[in-house]
């Protein structure tokens, strides 16, 4: 496509992940929407209530098959997304997909070889590629800011599991697909890997509920990344507050990722607030997510992550879930 023009983007799954990048794609203007499809009624229902311009068809094959779209955004839930890729680099587009890769090692292989073969542009949606936290996380890891890197901790806890805001998705809470290890922790595993290269699984033990369909509820892993040992705590249950916190104990300096998106340091005293002069950390990095993918369409520099390094992170969440 030529630069001037807006991709037009094919939607395949109209549920939260695709309401939240349909009002970011039209927020940020460098987008046209081509259409969007789902196989659940009610999903396309509030789709049509809330983006009333936007054309849902009745199978995938009529945005994904012919001129209607430059991009296929896949955000089904992830058992889907190998055959929607494949179908999308048959039809020669670029694919977006939503992590994780996938939850089958195979399926996520057939991707990529799949994307690889067609010569299709492929990326997926890591947010953590170019966010301002951790783009000073980086900086300070390659500068030597932090000094040698001790350790990495990964700790997270959620009281409700699907979160609240995801009860609709009722795929999250089944151990088929779902889980937040697949859909949390593979984040900071992208992260750890962009940060000190591939990690390899030491040992990992999960707890289950007693119901079998049910994902897990509590993990602790142990990972080794060139030498830096990385550990994961998560649970869910109990009251209070949600924890998501990723921490790098530098010898010189320490950098804390909380809430997501919020950056604190230590030289060896309290921790510090960083980057408080950005207002809303978490729109700004949709926005520069945006961006990358319309430099990626483009074929300007980006930091998107492709199906390949995707696949990395995908088999280390699936190593640790197979120790269950």
């Amino acid at each position: 496509m030529n630069a001037p023009d807006k991709p037009k983007v094919a939607f395949i799954g109209l549920g939260i992940m695709a309401h939240r990048m349909l009002t970011n794609m039209t927020a940020h203007g460098g987008f046209a929407l081509a259409g969007g499809w789902d196989p659940n009624a009610e999903a396309v229902a509030r789709t049509r209530a809330a983006f009333p311009a936007l054309p849902i068809v009745d199978t995938p094959s009529a945005i994904i098959e012919g001129p209607v779209s430059d991009v296929v955004y896949i955000a089904c839930p992830p058992g889907g997304h190998r055959d929607h890729t494949l179908a999308a680099a048959a039809a020669g587009k670029a694919v977006f997909c939503e992590k994780p890769l996938g939850v089958d090692l195979a399926a996520g292989r057939d991707m990529v070889a799949a994307v690889e073969a067609a010569g299709a542009l492929n990326a997926v949606n890591f947010p953590f590629a170019d966010a301002q936290a951790t783009n000073a996380i980086q900086t300070a890891v390659k500068s030597g800011t932090t000094g040698a890197v001790a350790g990495v901790d990964v700790r997270l806890h959620f009281s409700r599991w699907p979160r609240e805001w995801q009860s609709g998705a009722t795929w999250l809470a089944e151990r088929a697909e779902g889980g937040y290890v697949r859909e949390v922790f593979s984040h900071f595993a992208f992260l750890i890997q962009r940060l000190f290269g591939p990690a390899r699984l030491v040992r990992a033990a999960l707890r289950y509920p007693a119901d079998p369909l049910l994902c897990e509820s509590h993990v602790l892993a142990q990972l080794d990344c060139a030498g830096v040992p990385v550990s994961l705590a998560g649970g869910s249950g109990g009251v209070g507050p949600d924890r998501v916190e990723f921490t790098i104990w530098g010898q010189k300096t320490s950098y804390r990722l909380w809430d997501w998106n919020r950056l604190k340091t230590s030289s060896g005293g309290d921790w510090r607030d960083e980057l408080s002069e950005v207002e809303d950390p978490r729109q700004d990095g949709y926005m520069r997510m945006l961006d990358n993918l319309r430099a990626f369409l483009d074929g300007r520099a980006n930091t998107l992550p492709s199906f390949a390094e995707a696949l990395s992170v995908q088999e280390l969440v699936e190593a640790i879930l197979a120790e269950g």
